[in-house]
């Protein structure tokens, strides 16, 4: 094992480069062009950290990490880099992995619910302005006051068709919420889920504690998240990721300074979680970089170029590789003097040249000392890997897998009660009601009919009766006047008015 010591040796320039535990919290940057050799230095940082008992978290952005889990072999530009550097302690060896993966191909499942995720991160997920987002936040609101879970999709489907169809009442408790936003808001739901990205939503959800593991002899799983099929969509990539960190965040105890972390959390392409952020999410991201160390999480973020990274995120990574940059425009110039400038100088070389003319798996290394003071920046070679570099067959994979000790926590969907059944059971509810209340309303209007036609009906036939009556009177009394007085003045008591003069 090469980590004879517990600190983690890395690199070496003309002396040993290690990174130490105790300061291995303090995150770290992995950048340099495209074929510098990042991913290397990102798995053998992995391996050194699973080698002492830390987990690790990283995405496999082009299928070529999962190698890790298996020993490596003997390889020619292995040989020459392991006599070059002189490591006589050189072994290959497989690492202990967990294969992760949202759409559940290529990994366990990772899912969570709408909740969790919470207003903020739906909107970036969406891409919704302002007003949107406020109206987004309005509807999860009115979910918490009511009691009802938006565990999935369609949860968050049946929620805002509730809300558009009350906006009148809900718009006096809560504020405007205006009709075209909520249409904006289904729009992008649909959007989604045309992406795959629905697949993210629902239960069982991920126990953010499954990271936090070890094998059987002491060494931290490393944890890798198959993420080619999701790089398609950079919004929802970066947004799950940042979703991990926040809970990592927000479930761990306070832990103070460790000697060694909990967990390391590497970020590859990490210019996509600030490309078109907005502020109030910026400055959500700043405070999770911050703060996450004292729950002892080290994040490592990957990128091409160091600009990627906002400055106040970028003075908070003490632990720097840098690989090659290039120079060819005035920006990629600005880069290369940008990245040099961050480093503690080293009076024997120039290091905003030397940037330009690493070679591949060449870096220029800098980690925290004991005191947490960046050391003198070193030219140095990476270290090889001891696994193989880059991907194991799918018949391995897929054995590694179903032997995981978490193989069918997740593999089957749950789908209790939640906000689309309680709402489906209120209309079905309210439809009762309403036919209730309609029938009721037609048998009334029905039995008043009867009750007006029977009365009608009787005094139509005591009328006939009467008339038949006076009708055969008059015909005994003709001729008589007293008789026609009296016809005339009974007929005209019930018809009209009486004349008797």
């Amino acid at each position: 094992m090469l980590n004879s010591s517990r600190n983690l040796y890395i690199a070496k320039s003309s002396r040993e480069i290690y990174l130490m535990p105790r300061m291995a919290n303090r995150h770290g940057l992995i950048a340099g062009a495209t074929g510098t050799g990042k991913t290397v230095t990102l798995q053998v940082m992995a391996e050194s950290f699973s080698s002492l008992g830390v987990p690790v978290f990283m995405t496999d952005i082009k299928g070529d990490l999962s190698g890790v889990s298996k020993a490596g072999s003997d390889n020619p530009k292995i040989t020459e880099r392991v006599n070059q550097l002189g490591l006589t302690e050189y072994s290959h060896r497989s690492f202990p992995v967990c294969f992760w993966d949202i759409f559940g191909e290529q990994g366990h499942p990772m899912r969570t619910t709408i909740s969790e995720v919470g207003p903020l991160l739906l909107s970036r997920l969406l891409n919704l302005n302002d007003i949107q987002s406020s109206v987004l936040s309005l509807v999860f609101r009115i979910a918490d006051d009511n009691g009802l879970l938006l565990l999935d999709m369609k949860d968050m489907r049946e929620m805002l068709e509730f809300v558009g169809n009350n906006r009148e009442k809900f718009t006096t408790e809560y504020g405007n919420i205006s009709p075209a936003s909520v249409g904006a808001i289904q729009r992008g739901l649909m959007a989604m889920e045309e992406q795959g990205a629905d697949k993210f939503f629902g239960e069982p959800a991920f126990n953010i504690l499954d990271l936090l593991q070890t094998d059987i002899s002491g060494m931290g799983i490393i944890n890798i998240l198959c993420a080619d099929k999701l790089m398609l969509s950079p919004r929802t990539y970066s947004t799950f990721l940042l979703w991990l960190l926040s809970e990592l965040f927000e479930q761990l105890p306070e832990a103070g300074d460790l000697e060694k972390p909990k967990l390391v959390f590497f970020f590859d392409e990490a210019h996509l979680l600030f490309n078109e952020a907005p502020k109030v999410l910026l400055e959500k991201i700043e405070q999770v970089v911050r703060l996450i160390r004292s729950k002892g999480i080290g994040i490592y973020f990957v990128t091409q170029n160091p600009l990627d990274i906002p400055e106040t995120v970028l003075g908070q990574l003490g632990n720097r590789v840098q690989h090659a940059l290039r120079a060819f425009t005035p920006k990629d110039q600005k880069a290369v003097k940008s990245a040099a400038e961050t480093f503690r100088a080293n009076p024997e070389f120039d290091v905003e040249t030397v940037i330009t003319q690493l070679g591949v798996g060449e870096a220029l290394v800098s980690f925290l000392d004991e005191k947490g003071i960046p050391g003198i920046v070193e030219n140095a070679k990476i270290l090889p890997p001891q696994a193989q570099i880059g991907p194991i067959l799918p018949d391995e994979r897929t054995k590694m897998l179903q032997n995981s000790a978490l193989w069918g926590v997740y593999e089957k969907t749950a789908d209790r009660e939640s906000a689309f059944e309680i709402l489906n059971k209120r209309v079905a509810q309210q439809l009762v009601e309403q036919q209730t209340i309609e029938q009721q309303r037609i048998y009334e209007a029905e039995q008043a009919k009867a009750r007006k036609l029977e009365k009608q009906s009787n005094a139509g036939s005591l009328l006939d009766d009467f008339t038949k009556y006076a009708g055969r009177s008059v015909s005994r009394q003709i001729g008589n006047e007293l008789g026609r007085t009296l016809v005339r003045g009974l007929l005209g008591s019930i018809f009209g008015s009486s004349r008797r003069r």
